[in-house]
C-alpha cells in the first residue's frame, strides 16, 4: 500500500482525527493537562455502554464456544494486542482455568509485549500463521483487537478463522471498519479523537481494556465461577491469594478465620467446595459430588440442598 493510500485511509478513521478540545494542550501547566485528560477519559464508558448489546452477544457466543470445550482467543497487534494478551493471563489466577482456555496472541509474538514490534502487524499471513500454530478449531471464538479496524495481521487471523468455522468478532474503536465487515459480529465503541491525535492507547485503549474486562468476567460468571459476587474459584497460587481465599469464604459463610483456614485446609485451598462444605456440613467428598452434579455452581449445589 502506498503512502498517500495510507494517509487517506487514516484520515476516515475516527480515531485518528484531531480533537478540538484539547489544541492547545501543550501551553498548559501539569494540573490543566491532567484535568483534560480526565475529562476525556469521562467519555469512554459512555461510548461503551452504548455496545453493551453486542457485548452481551459475544460473552454468549463465548458462553457456549467454553461449554463445548472451545477457546477464547484474543490477537491484535500494538497495544491492542498487549490488552488482549493481559487479560487472557489473567484468567487462570482469577478463575481457576487452564492458561488454554484463554488465549492472547500479539503480533511479533512475546516479545511485542515488552518492545515494539510495529512492523509485525503490516503482515496478514502472520495472523494466520498465528492461528494456525495454535490449532485453532470451528468451537473456538476469535476476538480480533484493532483501533483501526484496518490491521492486517487482524484481517489476516479473522479471515482464516472464518474459513473454518470459528465465531469471529472485530473489536474496534471506528464504525464501518474493515474488520467489523469481516467478522461475524463486530463491537465498535466510538470514543471520539484522541487527547493526542492518533495515540489510541489513550481512550481507544481504555475502552478496549472495559470491554474485554467485560467479555471475560461475564463469561466467567455466565459458567459458575462466582458465588454472589465472590470469585469462588480463584486459585490460591501466593500469599495474598490465600489470605483472599480465607476473607471469601469468610465473606461467603460469617464463620471465623480459623475456621476457614480449617476447611480450606481440607480441600488443598478449593474455596467453591470449602464454601459449600461450611454451609451445608457437607463432608468433602458428598460435597465435591454436589458441585459436579450442580454443573459447578455452587449456588445451585447450595439451593439443592438446602431446599
Amino acid at each position: 500500500m502506498t503512502e498517500q493510500k495510507l494517509i487517506s485511509e487514516l484520515e476516515q478513521l475516527v480515531s485518528e482525527g484531531r480533537n478540538p478540545n484539547t489544541m492547545h494542550i501543550d501551553l498548559l501547566p501539569t494540573f490543566d493537562i491532567l484535568r483534560e485528560i480526565n475529562y476525556e477519559d469521562q467519555t469512554v464508558p459512555v461510548a461503551v455502554e452504548k455496545v453493551i448489546p453486542a457485548i452481551a452477544a459475544a460473552v454468549n457466543q463465548i458462553v457456549a464456544a467454553f461449554q463445548k470445550g472451545g477457546r477464547l482467543v484474543y490477537m491484535g497487534a500494538g497495544t491492542s494486542g498487549r490488552l488482549g494478551v493481559l487479560d487472557a493471563s489473567e484468567c487462570p489466577p482469577t478463575f481457576s482455568v487452564p492458561p488454554s482456555m484463554v488465549v492472547g496472541l500479539i503480533a511479533g509474538g512475546p516479545d511485542a509485549l515488552r518492545r515494539s514490534i510495529e512492523g509485525a502487524e503490516d503482515d496478514p499471513e502472520q495472523g494466520r500463521q498465528a492461528l494456525e500454530d495454535i490449532k485453532l478449531t470451528k468451537v473456538d471464538v476469535v476476538v480480533g483487537i484493532a483501533v483501526s479496524g484496518r490491521t492486517p495481521y487482524v484481517i489476516g487471523g479473522l479471515n482464516y478463522a472464518k474459513s473454518i468455522g470459528a465465531f469471529t468478532v472485530a473489536l474496534s474503536c471506528n464504525p464501518n471498519s474493515i474488520i467489523a465487515g469481516i467478522a461475524d459480529l463486530a463491537i465498535s465503541p466510538v470514543v471520539g479523537p484522541e487527547i493526542l491525535t492518533g495515540s489510541t492507547r489513550l481512550k481507544s485503549g481504555t475502552a478496549q481494556k472495559l470491554i474485554l474486562n467485560m467479555l471475560t468476567t461475564a463469561s466467567m460468571i455466565r459458567i459458575g465461577k462466582s458465588y454472589q459476587n465472590l470469585m469462588v474459584d480463584v486459585s490460591a497460587s501466593n500469599k495474598k491469594l490465600v489470605a483472599r481465599a480465607s476473607r471469601i469464604v469468610i465473606q461467603a459463610t460469617g464463620c471465623t478465620q480459623q475456621e476457614a483456614r480449617r476447611v480450606l485446609d481440607l480441600t488443598g485451598n478449593d474455596v467453591k467446595l470449602a464454601i459449600l462444605m461450611e454451609i451445608t456440613g457437607m463432608g468433602i467428598e458428598e460435597a465435591r459430588a454436589a458441585l459436579q452434579n450442580a454443573g459447578g455452581f455452587l449456588r445451585k449445589a447450595i439451593t439443592a440442598r438446602t431446599a
